[in-house]
């Protein structure tokens, strides 16, 4: 539980109907199997402890009674667990039937939560026996326990103040005003739902946005277990699809099979994003709400989830492929509108021969082909000096050609000598003053052009150097309009990659350089290269962007702590990267992020086109002279 993460399951117990001493078995085994596997919150199916298909049986008080007993035989079996558990049963009171779920943890029921919503459509008749649990406000004795019987109820860990629990059954979910909207909107992180849902052609991909699309809107951990083997086919199939879904993504799903779906909910991090909305309502103590604690011996979570190397990065290609046209879509729409509105007569784009510029002239020329503008109306410049290399001096006017864009050559070289020789700086100092002399001299070049041409200079810089402060201030770090501005480093590789591909078939010279320039080392070019190649290696200098941007993404996005970072990046990236060297350059991240917020302050503008950017006037408001004291502490511990 340690950093927020529990570990949840969905639970399909194979069962027969009616059986309830037999269903009973089969649901201790399962319970004993999730605790075996460090499962702390449990779900189970509707009146999984009798069956859901038994019809007219319901109102036999022989079958009642045996789910009570069997009930009793749980609670005795499973005193030792201390995993909550929700399990379904149908309860008796003042002469109506409920269908509930028995909440229960250590052999006793902490509640019991009775279905709102009753269907008795379609191949639905639970009219027939049940009452809807709508305003239920008793209490019942069950099991020698006297307990609610509690339409609205949350269960709070008192070890884990963030992980408060909410219950809804099956109907709850697809009714317009689910209880688990109001169960979050009290505080709930985790809403259970057991479910008796059949199966039908295309429902799982129904049921499966359902319960995506609610975890989303609630900003909650969503854990739905549905009937499965062992109910009757008289008239349906029940196949068992379980879902654990957060924030609007699955997280683990099975179906068409018995047992355990089993991940990690990190209710630290929907905690973070319910503080971050401001317009998600603060919990209250209502009157019609019971809050019911329960506790949960603290323990590390062994984490099964998936965590990306590449969040910025979709995993699947076929996403990965629509994620980058609509991202090349999103920055272009913003530079049209920008050129539209300015009037502007060109775009200047310093051409590097590198990553940055790459995509930023894809872009621009994107953009130019929207507004009907012929592409020769973008200068391409690329502006030689100490550090350039032949390579990536070829690859820019390669580029530009294959674009369509006008292109420039201007040796900034003696420019930048006669100003070293103003300022006093020698040729063999090779200082910051040294790099940095070059890359103002660049941006100066690409201002005076735009101003003789009536444009704009379109920045170059990307998310990840901005996190970092890996721009020139006044240099590279300034233009008129940043397209890359947020797109992080590992995403320029994948946009770059993706335009490489959609080359392939209509500009064969075109794919080609975008993939020498994918294989050509990051670089700003601006020490002299030793024997004809790239001298200066960023990554060797500030770190593997790989890291970085994952640091980035956990860091600021969802607000994690060093040792949360620390520990995601070991699951992640802990195959390709030393734990030695994974915390030497989360140590530099944050050392980075706060001495260079200055640069941040500053920013021209640029669109957003995910889920993070650093804009001061947008996402990120942070002083510049903020100290980073309290991470660099948390970091100490790490190497205790």
């Amino acid at each position: 539980m340690r950093d927020g993460f529990i570990k949840v399951a969905a639970g399909t117990p194979k069962i027969k109907v009616a059986d309830c001493g037999y269903n009973a078995e089969q649901i201790i085994t399962l319970m004993k199997d999730a605790a075996a596997q460090g499962v702390k919150v449990l779900a189970l199916p509707e009146l999984c402890v009798t069956g859901y298909t038994c019809g007219d049986l319901f109102l036999q008080d022989t079958l009642l009674k045996g789910a009570e007993d069997a009930l009793a035989r749980i609670l005795e079996q499973t005193k030792d667990l201390d995993m909550l558990t929700a399990v379904g049963l149908p309860v008796r009171y003042n002469n109506k039937l409920y269908n509930c779920a028995a909440v229960i943890q250590e052999g006793k029921i902490l509640g019991l939560v009775p279905k709102t919503y009753i269907p008795s459509y379609g191949e639905f008749y639970e009219g027939r026996w049940f009452a809807s649990g709508k305003g239920l406000d008793t209490s019942v004795t069950l099991c020698e326990q006297y307990r609610e019987l509690y339409h609205s109820m949350i269960f709070s860990c008192e070890a884990v103040p963030a992980l408060a629990v909410g219950v809804e059954i099956c109907e709850d979910l697809w009714s317009a005003e689910p209880p688990s909207a109001r169960l979050a909107a009290l505080g709930a992180t985790v809403i259970l739902n057991l479910s008796a849902s059949n199966e039908a052609a295309g429902k799982a991909a129904y049921r499966r946005s359902l319960v995506a699309g609610q975890s989303a809107r609630l900003v909650c951990g969503y854990v739905y277990a549905d009937a499965g083997e062992g109910e009757s086919t008289t008239d349906l199939v029940f196949a068992g699809h379980n879902i654990i879904a957060e924030n609007g993504t699955a997280l683990a799903e099975k179906r068409f099979q018995t047992g355990l779906t089993i991940s990690e909910i990190d209710v630290g991090r929907l905690a973070f994003e319910r503080r971050r909305m401001n317009t998600y309502p603060a919990p209250c103590q209502l009157t019609d709400v019971i809050y019911t604690p329960f506790f949960l011996d603290a323990e590390d979570t062994t984490l099964t989830r998936p965590i990306g190397k590449n969040p910025f990065v979709p995993e699947d290609h076929g996403d990965r492929q629509a994620r980058c046209e609509e991202i090349f879509t999103i920055a272009a729409l913003g530079l049209k509108k920008r050129l539209e509105h300015t009037r502007a007569a060109c775009a200047v784009v310093g051409l590097s021969g590198g990553l940055d510029s790459t995509l930023a002239l894809l872009i621009t020329a994107r953009a130019f082909d929207m507004l009907g503008r012929p592409r020769s109306d973008i200068l391409a410049v690329t502006m030689p000096c100490f550090g350039t290399t032949s390579r990536t001096k070829s690859n820019a006017q390669v580029l530009a050609e294959r674009i369509g864009a006008d292109f420039r050559t201007v040796d900034i070289g003696e420019a930048v000598r006669v100003h070293f020789r103003d300022i006093g700086q020698s040729m063999e100092d090779l200082s910051v003053t040294f790099e940095n002399g070059q890359a103002r001299e660049r941006t100066q070049v690409l201002m005076d052009l735009a101003n003789q041409r009536g444009g704009l200079v379109i920045g170059t810089g990307d998310l990840s150097e901005l996190a970092l402060g890996w721009a020139t201030y006044n240099g590279d770090h300034m233009s008129m309009y940043g397209v890359n501005g947020s797109i992080p480093k590992t995403l320029v590789r994948h946009l770059t990659a993706y335009a490489a591909d959609e080359a392939e078939g209509s500009d064969p010279a075109l794919a080609a350089v975008l993939r020498d320039i994918l294989d050509t080392p990051v670089s700003p070019e601006l020490l002299p290269p030793k024997e004809g190649e790239i001298a200066q290696r960023t990554e060797d200098l500030v770190g593997p962007y790989e890291l970085h941007d994952f640091f980035l993404y956990y860091a600021v996005r969802w607000g994690f702590g060093p040792r949360k970072v620390f520990r995601l990046a070991m699951h992640a990236l802990g195959e390709d990267y030393s734990r030695e060297t994974v915390l030497k350059w989360l140590k530099n991240f944050y050392r980075r992020f706060f001495a260079q917020q200055f640069k941040r302050s500053c920013l021209p503008d640029g669109p957003k086109v995910g889920t993070l950017a650093l804009s001061p006037r947008g996402d990120w408001r942070m002083p510049s002279d903020a100290v980073n004291t309290l991470w660099m502490k948390e970091l100490e511990t790490l190497e205790a």
